[in-house]
């Protein structure tokens, strides 16, 4: 598999370093002062650029065949047209929040805890998301994607989400409910960035040679 990397950041630098540990071949990196007329062939590329660049990098990403890993956010509402594009080419996404592996079995915890409580009418439920301060986005993409997991599983609350950013806390988010009786808090705390590039190169892997749109969640299930 020949990688291509879109975006050339600390997350790009962090997977490039992996793929070469894991034997995967490098066609190249696209930066914004890259003319689509330089860029390498390959089989997939991971962007973890800008929203901005997701919109126009994807399309033109599909033009040439390449299946996609998308690690970028805030360009959500752009989703269905470039859903539209992935399907015209027939290539491959998988899109995420969060490419984190314990972050998505997280994910899958929140939902069963969710499926069960959510008869209990008596509990409430939140997320609060701590992160360093340098992190710009506030709630988190992770915060809002577990909230979407939660609506999902079948919780009707309101589910109140907030956030700190402070210092160089690492990214933690707590998933609560409470009741009158008790309180369940679960917790998930990202130490470093490599669980988010290890699974954005287990998605890169897996996609290959598919087509349609997919999660991360649809990567370990399968």
């Amino acid at each position: 598999m020949k990688l291509l990397l879109v975006g050339f950041g600390r997350m790009g630098r962090l997977v490039e370093e992996l793929a070469r540990d894991r034997g995967l071949e490098m066609a190249g990196r696209i930066v914004s002062t890259t003319s689509a007329a330089e860029w390498p062939s390959a089989d997939v590329a991971i962007d973890f650029s800008t929203a901005d660049a997701v919109r126009v990098n994807l399309p033109q990403l599909a033009e040439r065949g390449i299946h996609v890993v998308i690690g970028t956010t805030g360009w959500e509402a752009d989703e269905p047209a470039l859903r539209a594009v992935a399907e015209r080419a027939r290539i491959g996404v998988v899109a995420s929040a969060n490419f984190s592996i314990g972050v998505n079995i997280f994910q899958m915890v929140v939902a069963e805890a969710t499926r069960r409580l959510q008869a209990h009418s008596e509990y409430g439920a939140w997320i609060h998301e701590r992160h360093h301060a340098a992190k710009r986005d506030a709630p988190s993409g992770t915060a809002l994607l577990l909230r979407g997991t939660m609506t999902a599983a079948g919780f009707n609350g309101r589910i109140d989400v907030s956030s700190t950013r402070a210092g160089s806390i690492p990214g933690t988010h707590v998933v609560g409910f409470d009741s009158p009786s008790d309180t369940i808090e679960l917790i998930h705390t990202a130490r470093d960035r490599r669980g988010f590039a290890s699974g954005a190169l287990m998605a890169a892997e897996w996609i290959e040679g598919r087509k349609g749109w997919y999660s991360m969640q649809d990567v370990l299930r399968a």
